[in-house]
């Protein structure tokens, strides 16, 4: 782990800390190249000369944000492995759901992140940090499915990624959308939640029953 990361996470006050969460931010909203240095300083309030003593180079910072987001989701699919371990199908997959919609309202710029992660200009620029990224199989794991059969695991794949960016877009376009349905933020949330259920479970269930 980066130094200044490791600095930032014991101590939240930190300028390091500070710095952090506003390139996180602004990395979600506007991507790596979209995003500058005096943009962060801006936002935080300092010069630039004070960000690069606390984070050397974009590209350093940057880094640190996608490890610092991939190890938050990472502490995720194991609590959603735990919560999820031993229940019925239904159940996994409702618990996936919750989880993944609880932690990305709490953290909106992360669904942009991770799809600059996949498919952004950054990809190959960052192989070494993204190749630490967590993996579809990794959920499927932690929501007890068996990903050893070919076919099947595709179909498994197909409906994870499905909740994802379900998920995703509505948190990541929630500005857009809440007001559509003219709701407070609790209750948006758990509107995200409930389509997801509704519309998604059933259509994996008979997946996974009808499996080959």
């Amino acid at each position: 782990m980066y130094k200044p990361l490791e600095k930032a996470r014991k101590d939240p006050g930190s300028m390091k800390a500070k710095v952090l969460a506003a390139a996180r931010k602004l990395f979600g909203e506007y991507g790596y190249h979209g995003t500058t240095t005096r943009m962060i300083a801006k936002k935080v309030g300092i010069d630039i000369s004070t960000l690069y003593y606390h984070w050397g180079e974009k590209k350093d910072l940057f880094e640190s944000v996608i490890i610092d987001v991939n190890d938050e989701f990472r502490v995720l699919i194991e609590d959603l492995e735990t919560k999820a371990k031993g229940r019925p199908l239904f159940e996994r997959y409702a618990v996936a759901i919750d989880q993944i919609c609880d932690f990305l309202a709490t953290h909106p710029e992360v669904p942009n992140l991770i799809l600059f992660q996949q498919f952004g200009k950054t990809k190959q620029e960052f192989d070494d940090v993204l190749n630490e990224r967590i993996s579809l199989n990794e959920v499927a794991d932690a929501m007890g499915f068996s990903m050893e059969d070919r076919e099947f695991s595709n179909k498994v794949k197909a409906g994870i990624l499905a909740v994802w960016f379900s998920i995703f877009s509505f948190i990541a376009g929630e500005k857009y959308i809440r007001p559509m349905f003219g709701m407070d933020r609790d209750h948006y949330i758990q509107m995200v939640k409930d389509t997801m259920k509704r519309i998604l479970i059933p259509g994996f269930d008979r997946t996974i029953k009808n499996k080959p």
